[in-house]
């Protein structure tokens, strides 16, 4: 999907997936992570959300909910992680991460509601009042008060499959009525997902009706006297993206596939945020006129389509890449011919690193022609230790 474009923008990458892999310092079915173009990207948002006035929560599913990254984040200046599920939470809260908003896509578990409390999440988004009241319980107990997000929805409004949730817009002034008397809790905004999208036709970033929806419920809160403070519109968040929030009326964002440019935008389009990742393989066996590479990062929406293959850069081969059928697990992903066994295979596909089995190979110094590991870790964020081949 992006391998043109990698081409274009991070040559020293793709040089250095091979060689490391070739040296045995990478295994395969690993994503490699070039750290000092993350950097520049998350600088480059950064620096556009202050001069517009956008808070930023920083989302790392896609890298393995990977605590290095979350602390450097932290320390340039983000307010702090989108925790997509209660498990990036549990993550995030190891290593002493701040929260900025959890809920969003999956609620908090019962079992877990009085630690996440504790932990001081700045918003906590909601989608049912029963869930609302047990962190309302949580926060008298513990003498606080909780700000919470509503997540919104309304007819016209675009739902993932395994992601149905949210507050009917006809029923937002009801559900209103009994969050505002719950003691523990405060509704500081509202949220939707997805807020805005790409469009390859015309090959730009769209805002989408669940935005719509959004701003009308912003409007009952303020009708009600109720000031939402946090506005939160994600999706395909990057520096183009943040322009539109600005005009559009958001001022919360979530940059995720924006740090390491594989938002789909980054197909067609010269952004400001330059891809820094790769998926690196290693083919494995030929069968009947055709190649296949270790798997384990595959995705469904990742739109794997090209790989590279060879012993180094500038001998690789391009050659198109035939993924397994979705009731199938990628042991294997398929290329359209023959190559020699122990070669090495590079894609640049749209990734989830915390739904697969791959690793994580964080390197820096690849801008400067001095590339060195930082740290391998799994696709949940745990550091893995020992070399390469060690448990």
């Amino acid at each position: 999907m992006f391998l043109n474009r990698i081409k274009q923008e991070n040559i020293p990458l793709l040089e250095t997936a091979f060689s490391l892999h070739q040296e045995g310092r990478v295994l395969p079915d690993s994503f490699v992570i070039d750290t000092d173009t993350l950097f520049e990207n998350a600088g480059k948002i950064l620096a556009e959300a202050k001069k517009k006035n956008i808070r930023l929560y920083f989302m790392l599913k896609q890298i393995g909910r990977n605590p290095y990254i979350a602390k450097r984040l932290t320390d340039m200046g983000f307010d702090g992680a989108v925790a997509v599920d209660f498990k990036e939470a549990q993550v995030m809260m190891r290593h002493h991460i701040p929260i900025g908003n959890i809920g969003h896509l999956v609620q908090i578990p019962d079992a877990m509601i009085e630690q996440v409390v504790n932990y001081g999440p700045e918003v906590i988004t909601v989608y049912s009042v029963e869930k609302a009241k047990r962190i309302a319980d949580a926060a008298v107990k513990q003498r606080k008060e909780q700000k919470i997000l509503l997540r919104v929805y309304d007819q016209g409004d675009l739902i993932y499959d395994g992601q149905t949730a949210g507050f009917a817009m006809a029923d937002l002034n009801h559900v209103l009525d009994i969050l505002c008397r719950m003691p523990g809790i405060q509704v500081a905004g509202v949220t939707s997902f997805p807020c805005y999208l790409y469009d390859e036709k015309e090959e730009c970033i769209k805002k989408t009706h669940n935005l719509s929806s959004v701003l009308r419920a912003v409007e009952v809160l303020n009708r009600r006297g109720i000031e939402a403070e946090i506005i939160n519109t994600p999706s395909a968040s990057c520096c183009e993206t943040i322009r539109h929030m600005h005009v559009d009326g958001g001022n919360c964002a979530e940059p995720g596939h924006g740090l390491t440019g594989t938002i789909p935008a980054h197909t067609a389009n010269t952004m400001e945020e330059k891809i820094c990742a790769v998926y690196v393989s290693e083919i494995s066996h030929n069968f009947f006129g055709k190649a296949y590479c270790f798997g384990g990062g595959h995705y469904r929406r990742s739109h794997m389509e090209r790989a590279l293959v060879g012993r180094s850069l500038a001998n690789a081969k391009e050659a198109d890449v035939q993924t397994p059928s979705m009731e199938s697990i990628d042991y294997h992903l398929g290329l359209d011919r023959e190559f020699a066994v122990g070669d090495t295979a590079v894609m640049a596909f749209r990734f989830q690193a915390f739904v697969t089995r791959a690793d994580v190979v964080l390197v820096k110094g690849i801008s400067k022609s001095r590339p060195e590991i930082i740290g391998i870790y799994d696709s949940l964020g745990n550091e893995k230790k020992g070399s390469v081949g060690q448990a």
